[in-house]
Order: C-alpha cells, then sequence, then structure tokens
C-alpha cells in the first residue's frame, strides 16, 4: 500500500475471489491477543483489508478504527460490521498518512501490512505509526518471514530486518516465529510469519 500502488490496484485484490490474506475470518494469533486482553483502547487498525481483526478487537471492548487504501476493502469491511452489530468505524487511508486522522491510539495492529512497503516507505510508515502511537503504547505486528520457503507471495522479512527497522524510539517485548491462515488456492493452508509486539518508548 503505497504511493505507488495506486488504490484501485488494491481494489482490484477484492473485485473476484477473496485474496490470499482474506480467510473470512481473524488471523488466530489476533484471536489469541484479544482473549488474552490485549486488543484494548483506541485502536487502529493499519491497512485492515475487509475489516476482521477490526470487528474482532471491537468486539473484545476496542474504540476500533480500521483504515485501508481500498475504497472496495472499506466498503466490505463496514457492511460486515454493520451486519454482525458490532461498532467498529472505517476509513479510506493511505496507512502513510495515518498523522492526517488527528487522532492518538493505545493499540495499533498491523496483520499483512508492513511487508508490503519497499524500504523508504517502510521508514516512513513506521515514523507514522510512531506519531499516532501513544508512549507506552504496542503495536501488535505479524508480516510474512523468510522462513517461508518458494518466491510466491510479498516480500520476505528477516528477523534482522525486524529489529533494525524498529531500533529507534521502538522497543521489542517480544518477537516469534508464527504462521498465517491464508486462503487455500496457493496449494499450502499457512505461510511462515514473524509475531511482534512492539512498544512506542516516550522519545
Amino acid at each position: 500500500m503505497t504511493e505507488a500502488d495506486p488504490a484501485h490496484d488494491w481494489d482490484d485484490s477484492y473485485a473476484g475471489a477473496s485474496p490470499p490474506w482474506d480467510i473470512g475470518r481473524p488471523q488466530p494469533a489476533f484471536v489469541g491477543l484479544a482473549e488474552a486482553g490485549a486488543l484494548t483502547g483506541a485502536l487502529l487498525d493499519a491497512g485492515c483489508g475487509a475489516g476482521e481483526h477490526t470487528i474482532l478487537a471491537a468486539r473484545y471492548g476496542a474504540r476500533a478504527l480500521g483504515i485501508d487504501v481500498s475504497p472496495r476493502a472499506i466498503e466490505i469491511a463496514h457492511r460486515k460490521a454493520v451486519e454482525r452489530g458490532v461498532d467498529a468505524r472505517f476509513r479510506v487511508l493511505d496507512a502513510l498518512r495515518v498523522v492526517t486522522l488527528g487522532e492518538t491510539f493505545d493499540t495499533i495492529l498491523d496483520s499483512g501490512l508492513f511487508h508490503v512497503f519497499d524500504d523508504a516507505a517502510r521508514a516512513r510508515y513506521i515514523a507514522a505509526l510512531h506519531d499516532v502511537l501513544r508512549p507506552g503504547g504496542h503495536l501488535r505486528l505479524m508480516c510474512f518471514s523468510d522462513r517461508q520457503p518458494g518466491d510466491w507471495g510479498p516480500r520476505r522479512v528477516t528477523e534482522g530486518e525486524l529489529r533494525a527497522a524498529f531500533g529507534s524510539g521502538w522497543g521489542i517485548d517480544s518477537l516469534a516465529a508464527d504462521r498465517f491462515d491464508i486462503n487455500p488456492g496457493l496449494g499450502t493452508p499457512t505461510a511462515e510469519a514473524w509475531l511482534a509486539d512492539i512498544v512506542r518508548l516516550a522519545q
């Protein structure tokens, strides 16, 4: 979701069959976080897609806002929330411009957004999150891992890249191997991932 990728390109992903990352339910890792009481307060779901994690967080009491660059994804997410009777907000917005919301958050979710950025956009994204996450707030991030074999799918991310990217102004409370559930069209039900709990430091 960079400025080089027009919104209509992401819209196209939602035009036919569900894209690989849209499994019609939250990722198990985020369900576990919700059940552990980790999805709380004012919460931003960055790159929310069709809204499953925003809706999950709202169900567990968070004041949840999901943003995505794709108007079609946001339309789907809003419809889901209404149909399920869940009070969640959604807005079409590039995550690189999240500061324009004029809001701060206690928790930020990133399920599969970090790994779409090139190096320059990645730095801008991290700076933008730092601006809107309160000191002591948690970024719960799940991204594609270099442990995944093959060359299909998004850019692989190494543990070292994650630690370096969040080396200034952040503290990594935990970083562990996990797995994304994905649509079975790729021939595998899961993909290797990193799951991180990253805290925004005061400076």
